[in-house]
């Protein structure tokens, strides 16, 4: 595996991953020189405090210098100017994954796919935190690996790294070999920045392309096993009978291995992902008793069907992270029935009929808001009762009016935040203060 002690490092970009590149670069006795097009003033300060060259280019010029290693970051796409600049210049040029995974010391597992894998590193960490493991998230999930490095110093084979990894964090990493690694699903995602869905899943698939024989790969059944290399043990996971790891409802399965799946992964949407869990878990060394109280102690990432609590009988779930409808759709197998759905917002799609089965099945009524909600009531009218709301607080307000015990007040807009809020975080802190301000007012009643 290559080093990269002692180099002198231009870094693209000065978000997260390139401030922990920086500080790495610079640990391992090198120089790094960082340049962005628009510094934020705070990190600029101090970056310049810390030693490191802050430099400033527009789109088209990649700074002149004796580099010699390009660290990029994941914001920065392979067609950038810089990114060609470098390759035209001969430079090295890696990730900040790769940089990363060459200095740590401890073990890692990492999981990608399109949808859900931030939940699977959070239910990994915490269930291997809970059985007494030493295990920390990194990479797309929030916290570089570089920066973890040197969290870690005195990282050994006792400590776990549980990396998310996006497509784009493998455009330039080639040695990263987590021991555990998996695809947990593929959709079409990202088509802005990727050529076409075969790159964007090869990308994906560069996951296993450097792990070694003693690793082991996972896959869902019907994926395709190419990028997994020849000696590497793959198993399959999934409902199916036949496969390595089968989720049914309550149980994952291995052979005569049982494992009782409960709360939020107990559901056909997510059981898969129990069945990932379950097979990554057990083969770090935990036993049933230990995964099984994971999921039981697992909560939600906020606005991932985060469960806010009841009001009378009624259920508040925040799924405000649900912008497209394929999310929705997901959002209401897990629920069942009983639904009074808040949806709408700035549309992202067009085709609103796919929806249809799972509309009649879980939904009683639908509380529409946002620039979608004359659409999206032209296309669900005729299935269920809509309404047209406009606002997320006056939605709020009638879905809970006309809501009976039993039922469940679900956001799970379908649709992106930005013609009301200036993210979908906003839009569930929103939706959470609205079901304070009425558990309030239930209590004071």
């Amino acid at each position: 595996m290559p080093r990269y002690d002692n180099r002198n490092a231009l870094i693209l970009g000065a978000g997260r991953s390139g401030q922990a590149v920086a500080r790495l670069i610079q640990a391992r006795g090198g120089r790094a020189s960082v340049v962005d097009a628009h510094w934020q003033t705070e990190v600029l300060a101090e970056l310049s405090h810390e030693g490191f060259s802050c430099l400033t280019a527009d789109r088209d010029h990649l700074p002149d210098g004796a580099y010699d290693l390009v660290v990029t970051s994941p914001s920065i796409p392979m067609t950038h100017p810089w990114i060609t600049t470098a390759r035209d210049r001969g430079l090295a040029l890696i990730s900040e994954l790769e940089l990363g995974a060459v200095y740590w010391r401890g073990e890692s597992v990492a999981v990608t796919g399109s949808k859900g894998k931030s939940s699977v590193v959070k239910c990994l960490a915490d269930t291997l935190t809970l059985a007494g493991r030493h295990a920390v998230t990194a990479g797309n999930y929030g916290i570089p690996l570089s920066a973890r490095v040197l969290e870690c110093a005195n990282a050994g084979k006792g400590t776990v790294a549980v990396v998310e990894v996006s497509s784009f964090q493998m455009e330039h990493t080639r040695t990263f070999a987590p021991h555990l690694a998996a695809i947990l699903n593929l959709q079409a995602d990202h088509l802005d920045r990727h050529a076409s869905m075969e790159e964007y899943a090869a990308l994906k698939r560069r996951i296993f392309q450097a792990q070694r024989p003693d690793d082991r790969a996972y896959l869902p059944w019907g994926f395709s096993p190419l990028g997994v290399p020849q000696g590497v043990a793959l198993e399959r996971f999934g409902p199916e009978p036949w496969v390595d790891w089968r989720y049914a409802p309550g149980v994952v399965t291995h052979g005569a291995l049982s494992i009782p799946v409960n709360g939020v992964f107990d559901n056909p949407v997510l059981g898969s992902a129990a069945a990932l869990i379950c097979a990554m878990l057990t083969e770090l060394g935990l036993s049933p008793e230990e995964i099984a109280a994971g999921f039981s102690a697992f909560e939600p990432l906020p606005h991932r069907m985060q469960r806010l609590g009841e009001v009378r009988g009624v259920t508040f779930i925040d799924d405000s992270k649900a912008t497209s409808l394929t999310a929705t759709q997901a959002a209401l197998r897990m629920v069942g029935r009983g639904v009074r759905l808040i949806a709408g917002g700035r549309p992202k799609e067009d085709d609103l009929d796919f929806l249809d089965s799972e509309l009649s099945a879980a939904v009683k009524k639908a509380y529409l808001i946002g620039e979608a909600q004359e659409a999206l009531f032209a296309a669900w009218k005729d299935i269920l009762p809509c309404v047209r709301c406009g606002t997320l607080p006056e939605a709020v307000r009638a879905a809970f009016a006309d809501a009976e015990a039993g039922d469940t007040v679900l956001l799970s807009p379908g649709c992106a935040s930005f013609d009301q809020f200036p993210g979908m975080a906003a839009r569930g802190n929103a939706f959470r203060a609205l079901f304070e301000s009425i558990r309030e007012g239930s209590t004071e009643s």
